[in-house]
């Protein structure tokens, strides 16, 4: 039952452990009481550290930082503006886009811009613009007292000088653009030229000169542009007109060395040739009709025949007498005659066909030749106007720029003048102290809560009790003394003192752990050395000694033996004796009026001390003092330091914690801890030691914890 015990409790400190890295890892949840309360702790902290803050600002702003004039000149963005050489419509200007003005902006703060600014004003000569300006002066006096000193010619200026002059201009002009700020007003087409330096009038002559030159430079573009315009005009003009020129004349020339022509005239000859053509066609088909005339009248042999195919009336009337003599002869004649004619017409049709011929081969030579010249003729023609299109268009666009030159106007106008400050813009002085004792509050609330997390100790019984799963049976407040020897004594001589009261209830605690079986052999121990276990068992053994009981108290820490620290007690032999040298008890022990109890003191000894509690002679030696003694309080060495608490603690009946306020982190408890039940030991109770009363109250406990409150020092003489 006891190891089921062991397992459930080890089980819960792993499980709180786990849960206090958690709270340590996360934050856990904010609790603004104990915020406001941390804060409110370190109050002087934050009260010191936030009027320095405020000292530090105040200074600044009252003495240190240099007063700066702020001054603003407003201009704004023309998106349309009419053309005075243009009657016929407004165009448009620059576009009311966001890359327009956006450019814009960049254009106002252009280091050319700025240079001229720089050249106009004259702020090279400015210090607080060109910081070289102090440094090249020195340089500029030394080497004169130098030249002066040793009588020698000042030198002409050289390269080096114009370098040196160009890099205190680049220097001036990157000074004006840290002290300037255009600022474009929202959803509108308005830029505030914003200016700040240490003289007021010179904020407002740098804002107002920005504009100025800002829109001269438009104008100045504008007529650049123009003059460039009109310059490349004039030559393209010249060009055209010599073109053109030269495209008159070759037409001139051209037509002056050809026939007349025309379409009209090409026509008439084309409607000609067509006509050759119908006629020729018609004579061959005439010829045709007469070869085949002339072959038919060959081939005839008969007078029937040939009456026919003549049917001639004069054959006609010759065929009826062909029988009569010489009628025949005369028949034969006649169809000589008709034959004769129609040869003649064969001929005569032949040699029209080839006149025609002859006609249209001159006509279609006199057509092409003519339609050659008149292509070429429009060709050039064509030419010749279009060179003075041209030329009359880019004439036109020369009069109109060169008529626009004097008329240019800006895409900007000035809304307002930059107004010379009565009052300096910074440091606002309010803003700066305001900032200052924020910052400074800021800094150190978060100092002191950044100490408070770093804070990992106990503070109060409920939280050590929460997180160690084991009951606080005593919290001893811290006592007014200066050395340990001193703590007998106070605890001896003020007896109705809240610290003697407290050690009163751990006794009556340490008592009443075990009901049935009141514990005899108690041990005192800790995690580490210095959090009060040693002033802890001899306040027990003082308090259990008044109440008429039989005490013995042991000095168990046999390493460091600080019991001489307490007392004045010179004996050469103790508990090492008794263990490992066989001397008795009764003859070792000493006696201690103020504490009112026997005391078994540590020796020296060779033996590792380990070895000696383990030793069958510990044990015998515990119980031959249960036998003489009511009860029997150890003192033992840190539980994470050395072994020997867990092996005495194998002889005890009860095993008193100690835990330093405010000192002992929560880590080296929960290991001790589990150091006991390592061994199967039960520790009877945790005791919350040397606690400030100061401290509980200014950490916000000292209202509830009755021992250390107010409510409780009407019943203590401290």
């Amino acid at each position: 039952m006891n190891k089921t015990l062991q397992a459930k409790r080890i089980g819960a400190i792993d499980v709180d452990t786990r849960q206090l890295d958690a709270d340590n890892a996360q934050g856990g949840v904010v609790n603004m009481n104990m915020l406001l309360r941390t804060l409110w702790r370190g109050k002087f902290v934050i009260v010191f550290l936030t009027s320095l803050a405020v000292l530090a600002g105040g200074y600044y702003a009252y003495v240190g930082a240099t007063p700066k004039f702020k001054s603003t000149a407003v201009v704004m963005l023309n998106t349309q503006q009419q053309q005075v050489v243009d009657i016929e419509s407004v165009v448009s200007g620059l576009p009311a886009d966001s890359s327009a003005i956006a450019t814009e902006v960049q254009v106002l703060q252009s280091r050319s811009l700025l240079g001229k600014v720089v050249d106009e004003l004259k702020l090279v000569e400015d210090v607080e613009f060109n910081p070289m300006l102090a440094e090249d002066n020195m340089l500029d006096f030394v080497k004169d007292q130098v030249i002066e000193a040793i009588g020698l010619e000042r030198a002409a200026p050289s390269s080096d000088d114009a370098v040196r002059l160009m890099r205190q201009r680049n220097a001036t002009i990157d000074g004006l653009l840290e002290i300037i700020t255009i600022r474009n007003v929202p959803l509108s087409l308005v830029f505030q030229v914003t200016v700040e330096t240490t003289d007021p009038r010179k904020s407002a002559a740098i804002a107002d000169t920005i504009v100025e030159l800002y829109i001269l430079n438009q104008l100045e573009v504008k007529f650049d542009a123009t003059e460039q315009a009109t310059k490349w005009l004039s030559e393209r003009v010249a060009e055209l007109q010599v073109s053109l020129e030269t495209a008159e004349s070759t037409a001139k020339s051209f037509r002056a060395g050809t026939d007349l022509v025309s379409p009209e005239a090409l026509t008439s000859l084309e409607v000609q040739l067509k006509d050759l053509r119908t006629r020729i066609s018609d004579t061959e088909v005439v010829r045709e009709i007469s070869f085949e005339r002339v072959q038919s009248l060959a081939a005839l042999q008969t007078p029937q025949e040939k009456l026919e195919a003549t049917n001639d009336p004069q054959l006609q009337r010759l065929i009826s007498r062909i029988e009569q003599e010489g009628i025949i002869t005369l028949f034969d004649t006649r169809f000589s005659q008709i034959v004769a004619r129609a040869n003649l017409e064969l001929q005569r049709s032949e040699t029209q066909i080839a006149a025609l011929s002859t006609s249209q081969v001159e006509l279609q030579r006199q057509i092409d030749s003519q339609s050659a010249d008149l292509i070429e003729l429009q060709q050039l023609t064509r030419e010749a106007e279009a060179s003075r299109l041209l030329y009359e268009y880019f004439l036109s666009r020369l009069k109109e720029t060169s008529a626009q030159q004097g008329v240019q106007q800006a895409d900007s106008r000035v809304l307002s003048d930059a107004v010379i400050p009565g009052f300096p813009a910074s440091p606002r002085k309010p803003l700066l102290l305001a900032v200052s004792f924020l910052i400074g509050f800021m800094l150190s609330s978060g100092i002191v809560l950044l100490r408070e997390a770093r804070k990992n100790t106990f503070r109060a019984a409920d939280e050590l009790e929460r997180i160690t799963n084991y009951p606080v049976i005593g919290q001893l407040p811290l006592l007014p003394i200066r050395k340990r020897k001193d703590a007998l004594s106070y605890l001896a001589e003020k007896p109705t003192s809240a610290a003697a009261e407290a050690v009163r209830n751990l006794r009556t605690s340490v008592l009443l752990s075990n009901v049935d079986t009141p514990p005899q052999v108690i041990m005192t121990c800790s995690s580490f050395p210095g959090e009060g276990k040693t002033t802890v068992a001899l306040a027990l053994a003082q308090n259990m000694s008044k109440m008429g009981k039989k005490v013995l108290l042991v000095e168990g820490d046999v390493r460091r033996r600080v019991f001489g620290q307490y007392m004045r007690h010179e004996n050469a032999k103790g508990l090492v004796s008794v263990l490992s040298e066989g001397s008795l008890l009764e003859d070792v022990v000493v006696r201690e009026d103020r504490v009112g109890c026997d005391v078994l003191l540590a020796d020296t000894s060779t033996e590792n001390a380990a070895d000696l509690f383990s030793s069958l002679k510990f044990a015998e030696l515990l119980q031959k003092a249960r036998e003489q003694y009511d009860h029997v309080i150890i003192d033992t060495p840190p539980v994470l330091v050395v072994p020997d608490a867990r092996i005495i603690s194998q002889n005890t009946d009860a095993i008193v914690f100690v835990v330093h306020w405010d000192k002992t982190i929560k880590p080296a408890v929960i290991d001790a801890l589990r150091q006991f039940e390592s061994v199967n030991t039960q520790v009877s109770g945790l005791v919350l030691n040397q606690i400030s009363l100061r401290g509980m109250r200014r950490y916000g406990y000292g209202d509830k914890y009755g021992t250390y409150s107010a409510y409780g020092s009407k019943y203590y003489t401290n």
